[in-house]
């Protein structure tokens, strides 16, 4: 039995709509008069490390990036995700050592620059933890798509969490956006598609 002409007509415009929701962090991109597909993800930001230096994206040209955003009061995930990426670039030997692994803190309200740089102290002697004020942490996390909130927890001895998204964005030396990573993904796969993806 065929379908009536406009149930395939609104067929095509649902897979339309989809295909444009699915692709909707994707835009074209010209350089050097070619057009490209660039993820929206990753852009400009300024950042103060453990150290008081203020740190820019472009600091960091030349490396690759592994970003991660999180919290210094997080109980489990940010912790576990530390672990995660530090292991994963140890098994990586030399191309784990073109990578920069960075923390950047969802709660400047708590997480100063200092305080940030002893919390990554104790995941490895790479990892950068950035804080910054609460308009530079938004500026970064608008940039990288991150979903950030404040959770008040009046029965908590801490006051309140930050419930957030939990990728890991790994960028070019370039400083383009190259894949990301779930926080949940087992450490061999992150080793596996660390290696496939760096250079």
């Amino acid at each position: 039995m065929r379908l009536p002409v406009l149930s395939w007509i609104l067929c095509v415009l649902a897979l339309l709509g989809l295909l444009a929701w699915l692709g909707s962090d994707i835009a074209p991109v010209t350089k050097g008069g070619e057009a490209a597909n660039q993820a929206l993800i990753g852009g400009d930001f300024s950042l103060t490390d453990g150290q008081g230096k203020t740190l820019t994206n472009k600091d960091f040209r030349g490396k690759y990036m592994l970003v991660y955003f999180g919290f210094t009061h997080c109980p489990d995930i940010c912790p576990t995700s530390l672990l995660l990426i530090q292991n994963s670039l140890n098994q990586l030997g030399d191309k784990g050592k073109k990578v920069v692994p960075i923390f950047i803190t969802l709660d400047p309200e708590r997480d100063t620059p200092q305080a940030v740089g002893k919390y990554v102290a104790h995941f490895g002697p790479n990892l950068v933890g950035l804080s910054g004020t609460p308009a530079q942490i938004k500026q970064a996390a608008d940039a990288y798509k991150v979903y950030y909130r404040k959770v008040e927890e009046e029965d908590s001895a801490m006051g309140y969490v930050i419930d957030h998204s939990g990728f890991l964005y790994l960028m070019g030396p370039d400083g383009k956006y190259v894949t990301h990573f779930p926080h949940t993904i087992a450490e061999q796969s992150l080793t596996d598609g660390l290696a496939a993806a760096i250079k």
